[in-house]
């Protein structure tokens, strides 16, 4: 196919915190070395923000060090944590709020802010492109470009105006080739791109599994005498069991907003779990519930998160290109932060990029990670999770504690989980149903309601982006063994069993729905969901998440 083809000197896949951080920090050495590159920033979202979800807790070390003067150039991260609890829920009712001497260091928030990772990336698109860089918004990323000799050679974004047959449409519009000596990937947690790069080049050769979670937000306004400006307030516990990992997170905001939200571990058992289901009754609890009565929902959102650490990070560099941020697995769990880390691994991405572009070869990524203070976090925090997994959040939490306050992350073993998440589920004729509540309508919220107000839309006419390497398996394997739990692991009410009198069920796949969390790509127990990008554009467009 003739497609139009452009050259930049670097391509940028992502406009993400990682992606922007990236191409601020070529632009910034191009500058202070005199010369002129062209860098584009490749953005599947309809805007720089509108895929974009977190938390969030943000540390600044990393901006600090990207832009010194952040506060004088007006970056929006200005409440200032002020006061910061854990609890730990004893069923419906009861809690225990942990004693700051027993909350791990890592955990404590003095000096970190309360932020809409939304806003910050649409102020670093601002940074970037008063730096010289060329942002592209709504185009996915389709695909990779290689060269004769194998190596990376920039992408390919999808074709547009394609129907569901596969036909071409009357707006039909080949995607374009952006062509580069150097990619830096950073398409955030489980990239469709990074996935295939990572098999192609072998970068998890030498890595644990990825561990994942379905992160699930809310944002609501609420009565302004409930609401502290700079209040972080997280929860263990209730309504999890005890080995099933997350927890929950209640941020004051600006503007008497307040973002919560639960996290669930993808490596949980029990496939009659639904972790939006979780969430809904999480919020019923008196400490969350306290600060909603009176309140209005405003916002909705669910996205994977990668919790591996330390162990599960893969080689970075490879030929034509590196990856950078949540595409790698860079988030902190220990901290419950990956921004920080992300923000700092483009930095690093770019400077690599930057040294190759003159020396040529391999970028220098993976050395460069390994003495950053990134690697020494991420290292420090390396048991978090797989003592999780082994022990229990109760006993696990405790060996926690002594790992971090005690021996400041230098325990002389390191633990490991090298069971994949999707392979944890235990069958449902081993495992009891989970009865839910039905959602009143005030607190607890259905996923329909819940999804149009992430604003998510998507062409209709297109080819399905949730591709099922065999269409036959959701009925034939995952309904009997797992009761097939994507109806319930996918927070938008993506996936349902359509059962009708006299006709044999069939398993739906309402793809208009899909917030692009990825989850399904992660947890289906066959592996027979692969997500890939729809039309540029198409997806959730979120307001400040």
């Amino acid at each position: 196919m003739n497609r139009e083809s452009l050259e930049f000197d670097v391509v940028v896949v992502g406009a993400g915190p990682a992606g922007l951080s990236a191409a601020c920090r070529v632009m910034q050495l191009a500058g202070e070395t005199g010369k002129a590159l062209r860098v584009c920033i490749v953005e599947k979202g309809a805007e720089v923000g509108a895929h974009i979800i977190s938390g969030a807790v943000f540390e600044p070390t990393a901006l600090n060090e990207l832009f010194p003067d952040w506060r004088e150039r007006g970056a929006p991260v200005t409440v200032a944590v002020e006061h910061d609890e854990l609890h730990y829920l004893i069923g419906e009712r009861r809690s225990f709020k942990v004693p700051d001497f027993l909350i791990p260091k890592p955990m404590r928030n003095e000096g970190n802010y309360v932020i809409s990772l939304g806003r910050l990336c649409r102020w670093l698109a601002q940074q970037a492109e008063a730096l010289g860089a060329e942002i592209f918004t709504g185009f996915a990323a389709a695909d990779v470009l290689y060269d004769d000799a194998g190596a990376v050679a920039g992408v390919v974004t999808g074709d547009m105006g394609v129907a569901k047959d596969g036909s071409k449409k009357s707006n039909y519009q080949p995607g374009v080739e952006l062509r580069a000596p150097y990619t830096i990937f950073a398409e955030g947690c489980r990239g469709h791109l990074g996935r295939r790069l990572m098999d192609r080049f072998e970068l998890r050769r030498e890595a644990d599994p990825q561990h994942y979670g379905i992160g699930i937000k809310e944002i609501w306004r609420i009565d302004p005498s409930r609401h502290w400006p700079g209040r972080v307030v997280h929860t263990l516990g209730w309504p999890l069991d005890n080995q099933t990992e997350g927890g929950g997170f209640v941020y004051h905001d600006e503007d008497g907003l307040v973002s919560l939200g639960l996290i669930v571990a993808l490596n949980y058992r029990n496939p009659f779990l639904n972790p939006f289901d979780e969430m809904q009754r999480w919020k019923q609890h008196p400490v969350v519930r306290q600060f909603l009565e009176g309140a209005t929902r405003i916002g909705y959102g669910a996205r994977a998160v990668n919790k591996g650490g330390w162990q599960s990070v893969p080689k970075l560099s490879f030929p034509g290109g590196v990856m950078a941020g949540c595409e790698a697995g860079f988030l902190n769990p220990v901290k419950i932060k990956g921004n920080h880390t992300a923000m700092k691994t483009g930095m690093l991405a770019a400077e690599a990029v930057f040294e190759a572009l003159a020396a040529g070869g391999i970028p220098g990524l993976d050395e460069s990670y390994r003495k950053s203070w990134v690697s020494k976090e991420l290292f420090h925090g390396r048991n978090f999770g797989p003592a999780l997994a082994k022990f229990g959040t109760f006993v696990g939490s405790a060996f926690i504690w002594m790992d971090q306050n005690i021996f400041g992350g230098r325990l002389p073993l390191t633990l490991h989980n090298r069971v994949p998440d999707d392979a944890s589920l235990d069958r449902a004729s081993d495992s009891h149903s989970i009865d839910y509540p039905k959602p009143d309508g005030v607190l607890s919220f259905d996923k329909l309601s819940s999804v149009y107000l992430s604003n998510t839309n998507h062409e209709e006419d297109q080819p399905c982006h949730l591709v099922l390497t065999d269409p036959a398996v959701p009925i034939s394997r995952n309904w009997p063994l797992y009761d097939e739990p994507a109806q319930r692991y996918c927070p938008a009410a993506v996936y349902e069993i359509v059962e009708a009198p006299g006709q044999q069920a069939r398993f739906q796949i309402n793809a208009q729905n899909c917030v692009h969390c990825k989850v399904c790509d992660i947890k289906d127990p066959a592996r027979n969901i692969t997500w890939v990008p729809p039309e540029g554009g198409g997806g959730p467009n979120y307001v400040n998440m």
